[in-house]
């Protein structure tokens, strides 16, 4: 068992990250206390949506007027919750923030899912009122008249049941008067479904408080290791592509919150727009998927961009490649830092990170935890991993506890209990190694691994292997069935344009660097962008489908016929499935 491997001086006993008992002693309790702080930033730029501006004071006004209405007009109470569903744009944050403001339990949706899908999770939660854009209303709207729940309509027109939105600023009413408690239920973020239904993972305000804090713990960690004092320096202007409704967005929401920085906002995903938006506002820190990070360097390398005002690029959501590194120091030395990390919906977001000189040495690591976050490997019977505990390499099931983690699912007491194991330990399902200093290396998820002929093939591992290949832009690993050995390993490729590596040149690759049996049995070359939901996390079970039918030795390589195959991947493929790592909704 670890805590971090953080630096004494910030977290030890009277430093600003000290941790007692789980929890932050100078942090937030709630998040009506995180948010009330912002107000203090007063004219500075927050929220900039395709050249419309809000402040931190007409942000913070417009959210006291919204969740005033939820109480006062709604009659909306304590563990009453609030459903959120729109496009990234402005409204977007005010409608969250008021949620808080009001005391009440906000449930983001996937802006991407469809009538049938949210239905599903309406049912679930069962809110008391829907805040959603003009796009979502025909996709709400029969459940909401079945159920009897109003709607306020943001960017859209006002119809049966759902009223217009209304900009309420009167900066001298402030928020309403209710009280909010740390062990209040402050959020419902649903999971992304690529194993099932999604279950509705429900965090306190304490644990989203402690969320709030863990970025700001690793911008200052990352800061003293580069020999700066940390806080200082100009705020913070972060282009962030991630969803709103995922939770990768708000480890970075809550770092631009708290410095009183500025979020650049893309409503869809669009490489050149990006660095378009970069030069015209000064971006000074990236974050979104690696699929998009590897696009936006690659076309910048392409148009000779020299992305001058970049310090840092930032992915999550899914595992990083290791060409995100390569690409970085290839373009730009050590001027702009990496940074990439782990989170689960579970933990409300990034519980470890991974920036800077460490990360260029350690590539394969997702770093080491916050001060609140306490990481074990657990050996899972059976003969997955072995009983090493933290720092002797054994690879077992990753285990955290820590004041971020949330308190269980939604209505379901069997999916809860089987997700905790005595002491408050979460089974994350991840397969993980940690090294001696600490650092925590994710191996494979415990349901994607192969096992052939009885040995444990881990995905990952054999992906970053391909990924680091120069002409390989994309890379997913799975198990395809094999009468006698049970599983065989498959990978699906996508390469670089204008690259022509076959099939045996990348076992060859993979051949030189691991045991013969991890090597790819099959290997399909395609085209076409491999099949991921909009956090960036590869849907494996499109990609069995696609390797079902290869035979021994075939596969090549797939052109415009892989393209093809591929074309159904996207929107439709899966629970909430984008595909393309675009922000929004479609």
């Amino acid at each position: 068992m670890a805590r971090s491997g953080g630096v004494g001086r910030l977290s030890g006993a009277g430093a600003p990250f000290e941790v007692r008992d789980g929890v932050y002693v100078g942090g937030p309790r709630t998040l009506r206390e995180f948010v009330e702080a912002v107000w203090a930033f007063g004219d500075r730029d927050f929220l900039v949506d395709e050249g419309e501006v809000l402040s931190y004071r007409e942000f913070f006004d417009r959210a006291c007027g919204l969740a005033r209405r939820l109480v006062g007009e709604y009659g909306l109470r304590r563990g009453d919750r609030v459903v959120v569903a729109m496009r990234n744009v402005p409204e977007w944050q005010v409608a969250f923030w008021a949620v808080q403001l009001a005391g009440l339990v906000a449930v983001p949706l996937n802006a991407w899912w469809t009538e049938e899908e949210f239905a599903y999770a309406l049912d679930d939660c069962a809110p008391g009122v829907l805040l959603v854009d003009g796009e979502r209303v025909p996709r709400v709207r029969a459940w909401a008249r079945r159920a009897g729940v109003p709607g306020i309509v943001f960017r859209g027109e006002p119809e049966d049941g759902f009223a217009a939105y209304e900009v309420d600023d009167d900066p001298l009413l402030g928020p309403p008067d209710v009280e909010v408690a740390a062990e209040d239920d402050a959020t419902i973020f649903y999971t992304s479904g690529t194993t099932g239904r999604p279950k509705g993972a429900v965090a306190t305000q304490l644990a989203q408080a402690g969320a709030a804090v863990h970025p700001r713990y690793f911008a200052a960690a990352a800061a003293l290791a580069r020999g700066e004092l940390p806080g200082g320096g100009a705020p913070v202007v972060s282009l962030t592509t991630f969803p709103f409704f995922h939770v990768a967005a708000f480890t970075s929401l809550y770092a631009v919150m708290a410095g009183g920085g500025t979020l650049v906002m893309m409503r869809k995903w669009d490489p050149a727009r990006a660095l378009e938006l970069i030069r015209e506002h000064r971006v000074t820190h990236y974050a979104g998927v690696p699929t998009t990070a590897l696009q936006l360097l690659a076309l910048a390398r392409e148009t000779g961009d020299p992305l001058e005002s970049v310090v840092l690029v930032s992915t999550g959501g899914a595992a990083a490649p290791p060409g995100i590194t390569r690409e970085l120091a290839e373009g730009y030395g050590e001027r702009i830092q990496p940074r990439n990390g782990y989170g689960l919906t579970e933990t409300c977001g990034g519980v470890l990170a991974n920036v800077g000189a460490e990360y260029r040495d350690h590539p394969g690591s997702v770093g080491r935890p916050s001060p609140a976050t306490e990481v074990r490997i657990e050996s899972r019977r059976g003969g997955v991993g072995g009983d090493g505990g933290v720092g002797d390499g054994a690879v077992g099931e990753l285990w955290v506890r820590g004041q971020s983690l949330f308190r269980g699912y939604w209505g379901d007491a069997e999916a809860t209990r089987a997700a905790f194991a005595p002491g408050g330990w979460f089974r994350t399902g991840d397969l993980a190694r940690v090294d001696e200093e600490g650092r925590v290396s994710i191996v494979d998820r415990l349901t994607d691994m192969v096992i052939r002929g009885g040995e444990n093939v881990y995905c990952v591992e054999v992906e970053q292997v391909l990924q680091a290949h120069a002409d390989v832009l994309d890379a997913a690993v799975v198990g395809v069935p094999h009468p006698l050995l049970g599983e065989e390993v498959g990978a699906v490729v996508r390469l670089r344009a204008g690259a022509a590596a076959g099939a045996e040149e990348l076992r060859a690759h993979v051949a030189a660097r691991l045991a013969a049996f991890k090597v790819p049995a099959h290997v399909l070359v395609r085209e076409g962008e491999l099949p991921r939901n909009q956090a960036g996390k590869l849907l494996k079970g499109p990609l069995r489908e696609l390797l079902a039918g290869v035979g021994a030795g075939a596969g090549d390589h797939a052109g415009a016929g892989a393209g093809a195959a591929g074309a159904g991947f996207g929107a439709g493929a899966g629970a909430g499935a984008g595909g393309d790592g675009a922000v929004g909704a479609p």
